[in-house]
């Protein structure tokens, strides 16, 4: 026990005046109360009078309390003050204690002028809510939201939602989501704890359906729809008011990038139903569905799981027919089974069949994610080996879904390997249409198309059918109606289909020459190239090609470089087969090669005679070429005898007139390049001989040049001469001019008098005559000009001729500067060995350009021998030139000529 105060001691011990002298103040009480006498509001004396009578009972400090409070009713210090300490001395007390009533008392006593004061509110609901007054409590709650600001409600609220039971409590929240809406997560979570599903589901439906809902826990549609199916399918009964399948099925439709939850959640409510059949119809919809491999294998699982299950049940239950079948789902959940009878057979091959359809169902999620994967179409028509249907219905689909401009791969493989498979069972009609069909699809890069065109070919080859592939190349490779004289630019010419720049496709090109040196002739072989150098798409291998192409044509040239002059006949042989085989236009070579073999190891005269042939043979444009050849060795090896000027008078007869002055300038050269100063007389003859074939007229180079030679090497004489012989041959221009105008006045007359005797006259043939007739005077002043006595023909002179006086038959005294040019003496070296112009052109290559043997001619006059240039052979005559010197003794005719004539 506390010792007595003296207060306490002095006071009388009755009962009654015991409790009231405790309540009476004491000596030490004096001071506090005659302060507080005089100021009854002053807060720190109240407090401080308080603060000192600690150890005073506990009814007097109330007493304390209550007089302050009653001066000071609205000191929130000293109402807390006061509530705690009574709270404090209630603790442990049961309800139905009088103290804690009183305590209830108090508070609501100092709720009368403390109602905005948050602490005394909850302190107040805390009491309550351990108290288990839930009636008081939640209406004290409903006081304390109605009194304090809603700034303050959230403090309230904290106490109120969990301080109810439960059914209260959802009322409670429902009427906070009015006020607080975005914690409907909190409602969520707490109907989850209390097991109230069916509230739960559709808290969350609405706020699925809410576009402006945000989750304060970071939670996404797509978790949130995952949960919600969690609840409705594990709970299905607590959810019969809800249309679950809608709501999944809106789901599915919302949330595309991971359903596969939500399918297997579809089905597992109705599993969970009984209706088994519907939920594998929900598993097969899910695989047809679903865009992902992860959604798949989640669905396939879980249908596959299914089964195995249903199987164990089945197999479990058997014998036992007084106990339903039951099985257990994924989490462990039992439900019930049909009793369908022994189907165990029946549910081990649908198994099975499940298992062997997994690869066909994957592929096609696959296909779903991008129907124009090329790669993918062939996985799955290998998927469908042995079942022949099965793969052309695939083909068939490929060929119709895959877009040419979305295409992830070679779209042109589908068709080639369409075909193949028609082909592979020997369906080749078929085959055909499919590559007719596409030839005419609209493929992104011509190379596609190319490529199907050499497929259709090669197959045509593998059956035999070599001239359908030759026909399909050449309808490939033909180019298109109105592109002949189209001018596009390249961005012009991108535009267009593939089927208009198929033409230009160097595959196909490459692949239409490999079957024309196949199975064509070396005419449309050779054309097959030309075409590729007309269209600018050749590349350096296609020249290689060629090139290598021409060689095995031409492999005389091989032969000869192996044999040399060993086999002379068999070369000869080669090369007559060749040129009676090869076209004109391409037959140079071949002429080329032959002459240059008979110049090594043959007679001059046969290399004479080949190239004889060649001027006559080869096209107008190459004769040109070939007479510039010919005429040198005929230079060459016969000087400037009897052979060669025939060869001189023959070549501006062969070539057409547009290219005589380019005879003309030959002879010229010729003149410096093989006589030399010292052959003037010799170079004059040439320009006299050619003189009859250039028109003064229109041939000035020829004339000029003949006159700077007269001027550098001639005399007064020769130059008169040359102006002389000029003369003579204008005049005989003239006379033809002239005779072709007497003939078109002769023709004139004759239209006259038909128009006189009343005949129908030609129109352009009277335009004719009437020009031709102004020309008439000119023609008849040259015949005249003709006629003049004392006139001397140039031939007389060329030709060494007189026509009159005492000197000749005609009277006319010989040209004494005639040379004497023995033209039959060339006959004994036409016997002889030839001589070999390859070796000198040869030497030529090699540095030695220019040099040259010396000899004699017929006349004993000295013959400077010089070698042919190495340009009118190209690498003929180097390759010649390496083979003479493997072959070592080998000597040509012209070797031959020079050691006789040394001899001699």
């Amino acid at each position: 026990m506390r010792p007595l105060s003296p207060y306490e001691a002095r006071a009388p011990k009755s009962d009654g005046a015991g409790v009231i002298d405790d309540l009476m103040p004491s000596q030490e009480d004096l001071l506090y109360e005659e302060e507080l006498l005089r100021n009854p509001y002053a807060l720190k004396m109240w407090v401080r009078y308080i603060q000192a009578r600690q150890d005073a009972p506990a009814k007097r400090r109330y007493l304390l309390y209550e007089r302050a409070l009653k001066s000071l009713p609205g000191s929130y210090k000293l109402w807390y003050a006061y509530l705690r300490e009574r709270r404090t001395a209630t603790r442990g007390m049961r309800i139905d204690h009088p103290a804690v009533a009183s305590l209830n008392n108090t508070y609501e006593r100092a709720l009368v002028s403390m109602h905005k004061m948050p602490r005394i509110w909850l302190d107040y609901l805390e009491l309550l809510v351990e108290q288990k007054f839930v009636t008081k409590a939640r209406r004290t709650f409903d006081r304390a939201l109605a009194a304090l600001p809603i700034t303050q409600h959230d403090r309230v609220w904290v106490l109120y939602l969990p301080g109810v039971p439960v059914d209260t409590a959802i009322r409670v929240y429902r009427r906070y989501l009015k006020l607080e809406p975005e914690h409907a997560e909190e409602y969520i979570a707490y109907l989850k704890a209390k097991n109230r599903w069916g509230e739960a589901a559709q808290k969350l439906a609405e706020l699925l359906n809410d576009d402006t809902f945000r989750s304060l826990e970071g939670k996404s549609k797509h978790q949130m729809w995952l949960e919600l199916c969690d609840i409705i399918t594990k709970h299905p009964k607590d959810v019969q008011e809800m249309k679950v399948e809608a709501i999944l099925r809106g789901g599915i439709r919302k949330f595309t990038d991971e359903v596969g939850r939500l399918w297997t959640s579809l089905a597992d409510f109705y599993i969970r139903h009984g209706m088994f059949e519907r939920a594998r119809d929900v598993y097969e919809e899910g695989m047809n569905a679903v865009v992902t491999v992860h959604d798949f294998s989640l669905i396939f699982d879980a249908l596959t799981q299914f089964e195995e299950s249903l199987l164990s049940a089945k197999m479990e239950a058997l014998g036992m027919d007084d106990e339903p079948e039951q099985a257990q789902d994924d989490d462990g959940t039992d439900f019930l089974l049909k009793d369908d009878g022994n189907d165990i057979d029946l549910r081990l091959a649908r198994l099975e069949h499940l298992m062997t359809r997994r690869p066909e169902l994957l592929s096609s999620v696959v296909l779903r994610q991008n129907p124009h994967n090329v790669a993918e179409w062939h996985k799955r028509v290998k998927l469908f080996v042995g079942n022949p249907t099965r793969q052309i219905l695939t083909y068939t689909e490929a060929v119709k879904t895959v877009d040419i401009e979305k295409a992830l791969g070679k779209p042109h493989s589908l068709w080639c390997a369409f075909a193949k498979f028609y082909e592979h069972h020997g369906d080749v009609g078929n085959a055909r249409v499919i590559f007719e069909k596409a030839v005419q699809v609209p493929f992104k890069y011509v190379d596609d198309l190319a490529q199907v065109w050499c497929e259709w070919a090669e197959m045509e080859l593998r059956h035999q059918n070599f001239r359908r592939a030759l026909d399909l190349v050449k309808r490939a490779t033909t180019m298109p109606p109105g592109r002949a004289h189209s001018r596009m630019t390249v961005e012009e010419e991108r535009q267009l289909p593939v089927q208009q720049r198929l033409y230009k496709s160097l595959k196909l090109w490459m692949f239409a020459t490999d079957l024309e040196e196949s199975l064509g002739t070396v005419e449309s072989t050779q054309a097959a190239y030309d075409r590729i150098m007309e269209l600018r798409i050749a590349t350096p291998q296609v020249i290689l090609n060629y090139g290598a192409f021409l060689q095995r044509y031409v492999k005389n040239n091989a032969f000869v470089c192996r044999y040399g002059g060993k086999k002379l006949e068999r070369a000869r042989d080669l090369f007559e087969h060749a040129l009676s085989m090869a076209p004109p236009e391409e037959s140079k070579p071949l002429y080329l090669e032959y002459a240059l073999l008979e110049e090594r190891y043959g007679l001059a005269k046969h290399c004479m005679e080949v190239y004889e042939r060649a001027s006559k043979s080869v096209p107008k444009a190459e004769r040109m070429s070939i007479y510039d050849i010919y005429i040198a060795k005929a230079s060459e090896f016969f000087s400037i005898g009897k052979h060669c000027m025939e060869v001189y008078k023959r070549a501006p007869e062969a070539v057409p007139k547009s290219e005589r002055t380019s005879i003309y300038d030959i002879y010229v050269a010729r003149a410096s390049e093989f006589f030399g100063i010292d052959k003037i007389d010799r170079a004059r003859a040439i320009f006299v001989h050619a003189s009859t074939l250039a028109n003064p007229r229109v041939d000035h180079k020829f004339w000029l040049d003949w006159k700077q030679f007269e001027v550098a090497h001639g005399n007064e004489d020769t130059f008169r001469e040359m102006l002389r012989i000029q003369r003579s041959v204008a005049a005989s221009y003239s006379h033809t001019q002239v005779q072709s105008v007497m003939d078109t006045v002769r023709v004139a007359e004759s239209m006259r008098e038909r128009a006189a005797a009343g005949q129908p006259m030609d129109a352009m043939a009277a335009l004719e005559a009437e020009a031709n007739a102004s020309m008439s005077a000119d023609a008849a002043a040259a015949e005249k000009s003709r006629a003049l006595p004392g006139f001397v023909s140039a031939g007389v002179i060329q030709q060494g001729q007189q026509q009159g006086g005492p000197g000749g038959k005609g009277g006319v005294a010989a040209n004494p500067e005639e040379l004497d040019i023995d033209m039959d003496g060339g006959g004994e070296e036409q016997d002889t060995r030839a001589g070999s112009v390859g070796a000198a052109g040869a030497q030529q290559g090699n540095g030695e350009a220019g040099e040259g043997g010396g000899g004699e001619d017929e006349d004993g006059a000295d013959v400077q021998v010089k070698a042919v240039p190495a340009s009118v052979y190209g690498n003929l005559a180097s390759a010649v030139g390496d083979k003479r010197e493997e072959e070592g003794g080998m000597q040509g005719a012209m070797e031959r000529l020079k050691k006789r004539r040394v001899g001699q």
